[in-house]
């Protein structure tokens, strides 16, 4: 649930929202129904309704859509908007519609319910051939030198001037991913894809996959960094890559419980899994590094939050 500051800083993003108004510009024509899901703010429906869209269906859970209600009369739109104050997967729509667009993941498109309110929309509501915004993301995944975030994990559970021994409760701060931001200079390895999401296609909440990561350079890896590239619609881009300058969203580290040492060949292999279990995911995350030098010995993490 986002406050107004929240809502204000994703339309002050213009990244974000320059993109989206160039995937709705491209997807909305005169005459077709539009499907809003999670409206917040009203600004997508909003623009769907200069765009020409004959109806817009703007769904939002949350009290914040009083707000929204109250924009659209001052931008002349509340008649081409009917508001719809519940979840989307409890609603029943009197038309198929042209396009369903949504922003409803925060630093990663595993979120809660977003793929379970999109998968639900897209085949109750979406006409043949109708259009997704966005159309598909992309899940990539780099071991990164981040000693800062990792020190933050560390620090307080294993530097004390007490004489106090803390491991416990390091493990488990080891065992949570935070939002974060990186740069592409603290990549130790090459960006692999760790999963796709085709939003005309997907029909599962639920991602586990394994990469073998190889280190690129010498470095001290203290975790790793998931990011998401988005195709709002052709030739339309988004992403929060730590190569591409900074979104809102910033991106996802996971830390490992002690620091690793790579030489350039190292193998990391990582096995991620992302449950969706009641409304919440539920992430696990093995390492394995193989080090090009057999003299030094392999770490092994398992790690869940």
């Amino acid at each position: 649930m986002y406050s107004i500051d929240g809502y204000g800083e994703m339309i002050a993003d213009d990244a974000r929202t320059a993109a989206y108004v160039r995937a709705l510009r491209d997807a909305v024509k005169p005459g077709c129904v539009v499907l809003d899901i999670g409206t917040g703010t009203g600004f997508f429906a909003i623009l769907a309704c200069k765009l020409g869209a004959r109806r817009v269906y703007a769904i939002e859970s949350s009290d914040v859509i009083d707000v929204a209600k109250q924009i659209a009369a001052d931008n002349r739109c509340a008649g081409a908007i009917e508001f719809i104050h519940r979840m989307s997967t409890g609603v029943s729509l009197p038309e198929p519609v042209d396009v369903i667009v949504s922003d409803l993941h925060g630093i990663l498109p595993l979120f809660q319910g977003h793929l379970p309110s999109i998968i639900d929309a897209r085949e109750r509501f979406l006409k043949p051939g109708g259009t997704m915004i966005p159309a598909r993301e992309t899940l990539w995944v780099a071991c990164v030198a981040a000693p800062d975030l990792h020190r933050y994990v560390t620090k307080p559970w294993t530097e004390n001037d007490y004489g106090l021994d803390m491991r416990a409760a390091r493990e488990l701060q080891a065992n949570q991913w935070r939002r974060a931001r990186v740069e592409a200079g603290q990549m130790l390895t090459a960006p692999l894809c760790w999963a796709a999401i085709d939003y005309a296609t997907v029909d599962s909440a639920n991602f586990s996959a394994r990469v073998a990561l190889s280190a690129t350079r010498a470095g001290t890896a203290h975790g790793f960094c998931l990011w998401f590239d988005a195709e709002l619609g052709p030739g339309v881009q988004l992403s929060n890559s730590p190569a591409m300058p900074e979104l809102l969203y910033a991106s996802a580290f996971f830390p490992w419980p002690e620091a690793v040492a790579l030489e350039p060949g190292a193998t990391v292999t990582l096995d991620l899994n992302a449950q969706l279990i009641s409304g919440e995911y539920l992430w696990t995350w093995e390492t394995q590094v193989a080090h090009a030098d057999a003299g030094h010995a392999p770490a092994r993490f398992r790690q869940s939050d």
